[in-house]
């Protein structure tokens, strides 16, 4: 039973970090290196992440700086940004590419908060999908004669504190980087 609630909280746990890296990746007005990171790049014959072709680097806080190691690929690295969904232009100085982030408009900002709740109503819905899961594996062993009806009841609750916990846990962060967005 406990290695069942063990693996939920596991689950859970990897909700709320890939919950983070994407908030992380949202474009709110200033620079920040996550928001290219994980770009993939088409180089050396196959796709490669951004950030093990270059160094990334924010000099201001409207600015991103990528610096590839090997100056070959950066105009695969333009065309990767220009392909991707940041609308950003690059500007390619045959050295670095540098990324001007554009202030963000009111109507740019309401986007932006509407993709915070889908983001975190699709990470309400995996917890939902890990808890289902957990409780099958809980009737399983009910069902097998190895949990009691009480222990069932009490994995239950034990199940429901961690569920409540997180979707407290992505509320609080959904509401955080909501302020984030609209603070101007």
């Amino acid at each position: 039973m406990e290695d069942i609630v063990q693996q939920a909280q596991n689950e859970f746990t990897k909700i709320m970090d890939f919950l983070r890296s994407e908030f992380s990746r949202l474009q709110i007005g200033r620079a920040s290196a996550a928001l290219v990171e994980g770009l993939m790049v088409e180089a050396y014959g196959s796709r490669q992440s951004l950030k093990g072709m270059a160094s990334i680097s924010v000099p201001d806080a409207k600015t991103v700086q990528i610096q590839p190691w090997d100056k070959s690929v950066l105009s695969a690295i333009e065309k990767a940004v220009q392909n991707s969904d940041l609308n950003l232009t690059p500007v390619n100085d045959g050295v670095t590419i540098r990324l001007n982030l554009p202030p963000l408009t009111e109507e740019r900002r309401r986007d932006l908060t509407k993709v915070v709740h889908r983001m975190a109503e699709e990470s309400r819905i995996s917890v939902r999908n890990a808890r289902q899961k957990a409780l099958d594996k809980a009737k399983e062993m009910e069902k097998n004669g190895e949990l009691t009806e009480d222990q069932m009841k009490m994995f239950q609750k034990k199940l429901q504190d961690k569920v409540d916990a997180v979707n407290l846990d992505i509320e609080k962060t959904s509401k955080t980087k909501e302020n984030d967005v609209m603070t101007v």
